[in-house]
């Protein structure tokens, strides 16, 4: 056995309590085993969700209720054995959840029991800036919680095999339990982990290892198998994989998950070379009729306001009376509904997305053979209207980018122009290589990834892509913009599509194109334009021309209104800007920037929602090095740091210094030593 160098966990111990809302499952031995009742679970995660709609954040509400009883039973039985055993629970198991959407069931699970920290005061705090309870589970923000980070579908459990081998290795053999969700199990990674995990077991190479599907047939775009394929032969596969598969009919079956349970991991301690699956049939959206017989399973939380709390959690409880608690919560939450409205701003911009989905409507109305080629997300990406109007034309090939990326290269060797869209955090990280091959292939695509950035402020750092342009702007044969607002979006994504098309037909191989763009609502447009052109910046304010002291402010996408809202900061401090919108990040158009140095005496600054290294600052600074263009920048952008959940963007655009304020306060570095700021 080799050893290893001994790591101290940052895992929370056993629990010093029996959960405050609690009911009891049967051991084997008779005993009455105290769990965490499913419906408080369901219960808290509605409210912790509606803290978080409250703050201007999405989360969900489906699939936490869906494992419900799988999670209370699963803890349970672990607390249980840790507890004869008269050790620490993570001396015995690694539990890793891989359904990271379902990561707030284990926050309200956790704090029924006020462990790691936890309490029921601090699950009011989800989502937001102040805690470290983001949309999905995270190490860096939770490590009293969290042994492995998920987010990202079918992420996680290919970490878990790495586990397993280190356990087999050392010795230990403690018993690794993954959860994951049937939408994650079409991701190409889950797919070579389901092959890997057993073969490897077979030569005895891993731990005891136990594997939850929670298998509803649901993803957030609607029913698997209606709108993608049946995943039923997947898990038909996974016997002949070499696979111990247990069959659990009634997922939500409490006992019967209990019993399911302990037999799985009685069966893989026993035999590790034979790793158990436990197949679970749940109910997506369980605890309301509404929710379980929607078509996502009410993968979103469907409640907006606290006012529909009390009918949602009496379903939830049967009817019950509901503990005194949940009613002094909803009375906070009203309190700062009422809040929220007294202040409320009026909001009449819209989301770019919108001006994609036109832009594709408009190129198939005008022939062009448009195809959407989409991987569950095409109502976030902006493509949905087009879905809608050409059914026929749309295309959804399950949870899986790297497929999507690489079908419709395909689809352009035989003359089609495929539109394929993700978050621009899994089209950049999954879709990279495909985009590469091809590129090779001479098989270009056009790609809509949504939610750059801090964009994704809710779901936190696993979403949020920081490197965005970083990843793709330096593959041959592929253009990047990344756009501000929806008339943009129409100009721009219709320009390309034609280009598209009019090399496609004189025998060319045209580049790909990628859109990046935000997720929350913007101003239509910026600026009176005459037209929007691929390959040309737009000055969208100048207020240099009587100002003595001015500076340049270049910028993309995401922070347009920041550079716009500093350039009337500095206007008001009696300062003079130009700001220039860079669509096309990695074809710089010198000449307009250049331009604008010219009027502010070669003062710059930039700002984006990315990592400073290989960003837009990078791009475009050596772009007018390259030029012999003279001038002094200031840089703003993410600075080597993950992100975390927050209730809108604008909370993490200050943390990390890109917002207006922090363009005005650059500007003044300009300044400073001639006293004038």
């Amino acid at each position: 056995m080799t050893e290893p160098i001994q790591i101290k966990t940052k895992l929370a111990g056993n629990p010093s309590q029996e959960p405050q809302f609690k009911t009891y499952v049967k051991s084997k031995d008779g005993r009455q085993i105290p769990v965490a009742d499913p419906r408080a679970t369901r219960a808290l995660v509605s409210l912790m969700d509606m803290n978080a709609v409250l703050g201007g954040a999405a989360s969900h509400y489906g699939g936490p209720a869906a494992l419900a009883e799988l999670m209370s039973a699963l803890h349970g039985h672990v607390f249980d054995v840790a507890a004869r055993e008269k050790k620490q629970w993570h001396e015995l198991f690694h539990i890793v959840n891989d359904a990271g959407h379902c990561e707030n069931g284990l926050y309200a699970l956790k704090a029924n029991y006020q462990m790691a920290g936890l309490t029921l005061e601090s699950l009011k705090k989800f989502r937001s800036i102040e805690s470290g309870l983001t949309g999905h589970g995270e190490v860096h923000c939770f490590p009293e919680g969290v042994f492995i980070s998920n987010g990202p579908l079918g992420s996680a459990f290919p970490q878990t095999q790495g586990v397993a081998m280190g356990e087999a290795i050392s010795g230990r053999n403690r018993v690794t339990v993954t959860t994951i969700s049937d939408g994650a199990c079409m991701e190409g990674e889950a797919k070579e982990a389901f092959a890997a995990i057993p073969g490897l077991a077979a030569t005895g190479k891993m731990g005891p290892y136990v594997l939850i599907i929670s298998d509803n047939n649901t993803k957030l775009s609607g029913r698997i198998d209606a709108e993608s394929f049946s995943m039923t032969p997947t898990f038909q596969s996974l016997k002949t994989l070499g696979w111990n598969v247990i069959t659990l009919a009634e997922g939500n079956d409490l006992q019967k998950c209990y019993d399911t349970l302990v037999t799985a991991i009685e069966q893989a301690k026993a035999n590790p070379k034979a790793p158990v699956v436990i197949h679970a049939k749940t109910v997506k959206g369980i605890g309301t009729k509404k929710t379980a017989e929607s078509a996502t399973g009410a993968h979103g939380f469907p409640l907006k306001s606290p006012t529909e709390l009390p009918a949602f959690l009496s379903e939830i409880y049967g009817g019950e009376n509901l503990p005194a608690v949940y009613g002094t919560w909803i009375e906070e939450l009203h309190k700062w509904e009422a809040e929220i409205k007294a202040n409320a701003v009026k909001d009449t911009g819209e989301k770019i997305q919108v001006g994609v989905s036109s832009a594709m409507i408009r190129a198939r109305k005008a022939g062009l053979p448009v195809l959407s080629v989409t991987s569950d997300l095409p109502g976030s990406t902006g493509v949905a209207g087009f879905r809608k109007e050409f059914p026929q034309d749309s295309f959804d090939v399950g949870i899986a980018e790297s497929n999507m990326v690489s079908v419709a290269a395909g689809l352009t060797k035989l003359g089609y122009i495929p539109v394929v869209d993700t978050f621009a955090q899994f089209g950049v990280t999954k879709g990279a290589l495909p985009l590469t091959m091809g590129a090779l292939s001479e098989a270009p695509v056009i790609a809509i990834f949504s939610h750059t950035g801090f964009q994704d402020a809710a779901d936190g750092a696993s979403h949020q892509a920081l490197s965005y342009m970083a990843m793709v702007s330096s593959i041959p044969h592929v253009d990047v913009y990344s756009l501000s607002c929806s008339e943009e979006a129409d100009a721009l994504v219709y320009a390309a599509i034609e280009n598209f098309a009019k090399a496609l037909r004189e025998g060319q191989v045209p580049h790909s194109s990628i859109f990046f763009l935000g997720r929350e609502n913007f101003p239509k447009s910026y600026a009176q334009v005459s037209a929007y052109d691929l390959k040309k910046a737009q000055v969208l304010l100048d207020t240099a021309n009587d100002k003595a002291k001015s500076v340049t402010i270049a910028t993309t996408g995401s922070l347009v209104p920041q550079a716009l809202q500093a350039a009337k900061t500095l206007e008001a401090k009696g300062y003079g800007a130009v700001v220039v919108n860079c669509a096309c990040v990695n074809h710089i158009d010198v000449a307009t920037v250049k331009m604008a140095l010219e009027k502010t005496q070669g003062r710059l600054v930039t700002a984006e929602d990315h990592q400073v290294i290989g960003g837009f600052g990078q791009m475009l600074s050596h772009a007018l090095l390259q030029a012999d263009v003279t001038f002094t920048v200031k840089s703003l952008g993410v600075k080597g740091e993950f992100g975390q959940s927050a209730y809108t963007a604008a909370d993490l655009y200050a943390k990390h210094k890109v917002d207006a304020a922090a363009i005005v306060e650059a500007t003044g570095l300009f300044f400073q030593k001639s006293g004038a700021w």
